[in-house]
């Protein structure tokens, strides 16, 4: 084994260093690429009118539930007695948490207390987010994670 060159050292060197560098490029690639980064057009609006709907939305008092089995998710919403609430234009986003390719609104129909439509989730951790208004008008808007075991 021969003596250790400052060639070789220098080349050592520079080859770590390119790694490190290329796999930050990737991943700051991958980072822009897959998040489209724009909840709101204007987050000063938004923020004005962030408190009142939050606590119109909070005396309504409802708890979401989503339930996925079988290839059907099934999403309850019931009322401060624990009753199904009485909810007006129900949609549902469902996509998952990191990407937007694969987000779709399925067609929900109400039964037995429970808004419920086929749809295929596979493994993994899914957003759910719901849209509906009470009877009075009072908009309703949630974000739900939903765990889907294989």
């Amino acid at each position: 084994m021969g003596e250790i060159t400052g060639r070789q050292v220098f080349a050592v060197t520079a080859g770590a260093f390119a790694v490190i560098i290329g796999v930050n490029l990737v991943m700051a690639y991958k980072a822009v690429s897959t998040f489209p980064g724009l909840e709101v057009k204007n987050s000063y609006v938004a923020s004005q009118q962030f408190d009142a709907k939050r606590e119109a939305q909070e005396a309504l008092g409802w708890n979401v539930a989503p339930q996925y089995e079988g290839g059907v998710l099934a999403i309850a919403v019931t009322g401060p007695e624990g009753r199904p609430a009485v909810v007006e234009n129900f949609e549902v986003m469902v996509g998952r948490t990191t990407v937007r390719n694969q987000d779709r609104m399925p067609e929900f129909t109400y039964e037995g207390g429970r808004f419920v439509a086929p749809v295929d989730l596979a493994q993994g951790r899914w957003e759910v987010r719901v849209k509906a208004n009470a009877v009075d008008g009072t908009p309703f808007e949630q974000r739900l994670i939903l765990t889907v075991r294989g």
